[in-house]
């Protein structure tokens, strides 16, 4: 019978694509400050991250570091990962949120356009992961969570076509298959599916029209925030959430029901 490890006191958590300020990563950086843990947050824009890093010190006291790194290239997230564990505690929670829209319609997609989407939104997710599994499977403890997308679930119909969709379907596919393998080391793997937020990668900031327009089938009469989802986000890296696991997470307002 597997045996959940204890959380430690000093405990991390990674954070990719997290760095813009508007972004559903950068509020979970901060609520899990706010909760005592130290966070790394690895970004493309290395300087955002670090600025985002430093600011979350300034404000929360904890530890916190900005590493600059592209998620789809190995060499740079094994490095960034190295530089995270000798610098934090252990790593025990992982947040893959680092990911690209596609708003292009199918026929007119090309291949260079599909792979940068596959290889940012799922190879990124892969070796991240993969690379942080190797002190979680040694301390028999860790969550990971991924963030998928309605899009996956109702095939777009928000913003982002097929590329962004079934980039985004693979997620949870990825995350119900490593739960499988995962679960003897005391680690949960699970994956949440958001609606819309008014955040970037939806094309830019929200117009108050915008936001009325895409509420008009959404339950509860409004469009998510990016506080929304990183709740849900550290619920299940939490210390609570230990017998949840290869579970897909629908957070949408009511918009899609499963």
């Amino acid at each position: 019978m597997t045996q959940q490890g204890a959380f430690p006191s000093g405990r991390s958590a990674v954070l990719t694509g997290a760095a813009s300020p508007r972004g559903i990563g950068r509020a979970t950086a901060e609520l899990l400050a706010s909760g005592g843990w130290a966070v790394a947050i690895l970004d493309i824009d290395g300087d955002a991250a670090r600025k985002a890093a430093a600011e979350i010190t300034d404000i929360y006291g904890v530890q916190a570091v900005g590493v600059g790194a592209d998620v789809s290239d190995p060499a740079a997230v094994n490095a960034a990962i190295d530089e995270v564990e000798s610098t934090l505690p252990p790593i025990i929670g992982l947040a893959n949120l680092a990911g690209i829209s596609s708003p292009t319609e199918f026929m007119d997609e090309t291949l260079e356009a599909w792979e940068r989407v596959f290889r940012i939104n799922m190879t990124g997710t892969f070796l991240v992961t993969q690379r942080v599994l190797r002190g979680m499977i040694e301390r028999k403890l860790g969550r990971i969570v991924s963030v998928s997308s309605i899009s996956a679930q109702r095939g777009g119909g928000t913003y982002s076509k097929v590329a962004y969709s079934a980039s985004k379907a693979a997620i949870i596919g990825f995350t119900r298959a490593l739960a499988r393998e995962m679960g003897q080391h005391g680690i949960t793997v699970n994956c949440v599916a958001p609606g819309p937020v008014d955040t970037d990668i939806m094309g830019g900031t929200l117009t108050e029209e915008r936001k009325a327009a895409m509420s008009a089938d959404i339950l509860v009469g409004r469009v998510g925030t990016v506080r929304d989802i990183a709740a849900l986000l550290v619920f299940l890296m939490g210390e609570d959430a230990g017998f949840i696991t290869a579970a897909t997470y629908d957070i949408n307002g009511g918009l899609q029901i499963s």
